[in-house]
């Protein structure tokens, strides 16, 4: 009885229970088909928005047209703005204006290795007039006195020149003149040398005038211009720290100011150092040729001592 009842309960309640299966497996197809038509309708709604400027009356579409235009004017005209103020940034990075930009050590720096620079070729331009006339009279001075037999002789074919040549003879004849009545030729010829010994170092005292400020400025001007260079650089991270940006357009001029310092230390050393070697073999060979002027005034010394026991030297000295 029981059983009869299941079954039939069963069987009335099958076909309801079946229908709400259908109905539960069907909903996801309907909410999907119920959304579809909405997507489907939106491109209708919102077809009206593009067809409004159609609507719209022809002065709307003027003025906007004129809008769009001035904008584009005014984006060219910033495009050439910005052009023309690179262009100006790059023609500011030139020597004399990254000197004005610099700051006050490094344009000290800058300034006193000009001045070196200035020094140098000064120095060069003097000390080769200077060596070369001095090398020219000396020549000639030892041509004239070549064939002379003694001191007074010698003397007064040179004449009265202010020459090393002149002040060697002197020398000798004031000597054998001081050393007058002693019988000692040597003693008179070692005075003698030491006079003609103190006469040349004066002279090479003298003609080396201005080598060693050029060997300073070739030894220390590169060290100058890199303190330059550091101090300029350390200002730039400065800047760069305050301004927050790493642009190479603002990094750039910065830099380019500190290794301009460097540059202007290699230009005032390299020819410092190249004209003090040029210097140094010319007064070589300058006191190559005092030395063979004082050769000459010791032989016509000798000469004179070996004649008479300075009997030629007295008449010289009268």
């Amino acid at each position: 009885m029981n059983r009869l009842s299941f079954r039939e309960t069963f069987r009335a309640m099958a076909p309801a229970v079946f229908a709400v299966a259908i109905m539960a497996l069907a909903q996801p197809s309907l909410a999907q088909q119920a959304a579809a038509p909405g997507s489907q309708q939106s491109p209708a709604l919102t077809q009206p928005e593009p067809s409004a400027p159609m609507a719209a009356s022809p002065s709307a579409m003027g003025q906007a047209a004129s809008a769009s235009l001035a904008t584009d004017a005014t984006a060219a005209e910033a495009g050439n703005g910005s052009l023309k103020s690179v262009g100006a940034g790059l023609h500011e990075l030139s020597p004399w204006s990254m000197f004005l930009a610099a700051d006050i050590i490094v344009k000290v720096v800058m300034v006193g290795l000009a001045c070196a620079s200035l020094a140098t070729w000064t120095i060069f331009i003097a000390k080769t007039i200077e060596l070369s006339v001095a090398r020219r009279r000396l020549r000639a001075a030892l041509a004239k006195t070549g064939g002379a037999r003694s001191l007074a002789e010698a003397q007064f074919a040179l004449g009265p020149k202010g020459d090393v040549l002149s002040s060697l003879l002197a020398a000798a004849i004031r000597e054998a003149r001081l050393s007058a009545g002693i019988s000692s030729d040597n003693g008179i010829k070692e005075r003698a040398a030491s006079s003609f010994t103190e006469i040349s170092r004066a002279e090479a005292r003298r003609i080396r005038l201005g080598m060693g400020l050029l060997a300073t400025i070739g030894a220390t001007s590169p060290f100058v211009g890199l303190f330059g260079t550091v101090w300029g650089i350390m200002n730039s991270f400065i800047g760069i720290s305050k301004a927050q940006t790493t642009n190479l357009a603002v990094v750039a001029p910065g830099i380019a100011e500190a290794l301009l310092a460097t540059a202007i230390g290699l230009v005032a050393a390299i020819p410092a150092v190249i004209i003090y070697n040029h210097f140094a073999r010319g007064t070589k060979a300058y006191i190559e040729l005092v030395s063979r002027a004082s050769g000459a005034a010791a032989r016509l010394l000798s000469r004179d001592l070996d004649r008479g026991h300075g009997g030629s030297l007295a008449r010289a000295a009268e």
